[in-house]
Order: structure tokens, then C-alpha cells, then sequence
């Protein structure tokens, strides 16, 4: 008898919930195993080493810990969870972002009906899987077209901003020179050079003068 692929569901909408267990249901190789309303509840329904899931479905913006917040928890304490982010929001940083902490697959709740059951076979088989519109967006990028920004949290950039770059960020906004900020923090001009190109390629801007603007449109200095 074939195994039935374990699934856990991470959303703070009850109905969305009760609609992804409703087309799961219609396959007869998936299984829901219990659902969380909060990022703490799936930590605690993870913490339970009887409760084990294939792939978890997980919301980015939830209440008490949110998705960023979940996946950093499995990186940071070795859990490899195959996870699936179904989002309402769609640009491509956000994405990065999640793949970057060791994301499988990403559908934009929009199209989650027709790609669910898909994703969710795809990445219990080991591999990634992306809606079609994300798929496009990571496809113009990848070919070097001009990519839309995307909907994203308000609070989205600055969260993802480590300590380093918060620091580089407000050294760029007093003006300091790459040597000075070297020298402040004592490390090389290459390095600093690296994170002003991160951060640049983070916040969307293209020199100083959009880097100062952000962080003070979002009171970092």
C-alpha cells in the first residue's frame, strides 16, 4: 500500500484552511495532519517529536511568530522541513527571502487551488515547485528583464535587514565613506562594498541618496 504524504497546514484564516483541507481531501495520496492558527503553534506542534508532517503549508504574515520567524526556528535548530509558503504576497524578494531559509516551494494564495496538490507531491518528492506567476517573476529576473515590485508587508525589509546592514545602512545615511565605515567597524572595504551592494539590491534603490531616504522614511536613523 502506497504512503499517503503528511501535510501540516500554517495559516491564520481558518476558511483558507478549511479550503486547502477540502481540495486535499479530493486526493486520496495526502493527508492533513492537524493545522496551526499562529507561527508559535506550529513551533509547539513541531516541538511534539510524535507529530510529523512531509510538508508544511505556511503563511507568511501571522500573529505571535510569523512565517520568517517559523523558518529561521527550523534553520536555527536543524529541523528539515520540507515547507511550502502559499502567500498572498508576490515579489520576488520575499521569495529570495524564503528560499534563502530553506524553502521548497512558494504559491501565491491567488492561484492555490490549481497548484496545491502539485506542489505539495513535487516537493515530498524532493523537489521545488512555484506557482506560474512566480515562476514568471523568477524567470525575468533570472534573464535580466526589469522585474515589478511585487506586494509585500510593510515591515518586510526592515525585518530582513541583519544587524550588520542596519548598521552599514545608518553609517551610508551620516555620509561616511566605504573606508570610513570600514574603519568603524573594523572590517575590509571589500566587505563593506558587499554589503552596500546587498543592501542596494535589498531596498530596491539605486545609490546613497535611496538608501538615506529609506531609512529615514522608516525611522532607522
Amino acid at each position: 500500500m502506497k504512503k499517503k504524504i503528511l501535510i501540516h497546514v500554517a495559516d491564520d484564516h481558518q476558511i483558507l484552511i478549511e479550503g486547502i483541507v477540502a481540495v486535499v481531501d479530493t486526493d486520496k495520496d495526502i493527508s492533513v495532519e492537524g493545522y496551526s492558527l499562529t507561527g508559535q503553534q506550529v513551533i509547539d506542534w513541531y516541538s511534539n517529536k510524535d507529530n510529523i508532517a512531509d510538508v508544511l503549508i505556511l503563511d507568511i504574515t501571522m500573529p505571535v511568530i510569523d512565517g520568517f520567524q517559523v523558518l529561521k526556528y527550523f534553520q536555527d535548530n536543524k529541523i528539515e522541513q520540507k515547507v511550502i509558503v502559499l502567500s498572498s504576497y508576490d515579489d520576488l524578494r520575499i521569495v529570495q527571502e524564503v528560499l534563502s531559509l530553506g524553502c521548497k516551494g512558494y504559491i501565491s494564495k491567488n492561484n492555490a487551488s490549481e497548484h496545491i496538490l502539485r506542489a505539495i507531491k513535487a516537493v515530498a518528492n524532493g523537489e521545488q515547485y512555484f506557482s506560474s506567476d512566480i515562476q514568471a517573476v523568477m524567470v525575468k529576473s533570472l534573464t535580466g528583464q526589469d522585474v515589478e515590485q511585487g506586494h509585500m508587508p510593510n515591515d518586510f525589509l526592515i525585518n530582513s535587514l541583519t544587524e550588520r546592514e542596519l548598521e552599514v545602512l545608518k553609517l551610508i545615511t551620516k555620509q561616511y565613506s566605504s573606508m570610513q565605515i570600514a574603519d568603524r567597524l573594523c572590517l575590509s572595504v571589500n566587505t563593506i562594498e558587499t554589503y552596500r551592494k546587498r543592501l542596494l539590491k535589498k531596498i530596491n534603490v539605486k545609490n546613497a541618496v535611496g538608501l538615506a531616504m529609506y531609512a529615514v522614511k522608516n525611522n532607522i536613523v
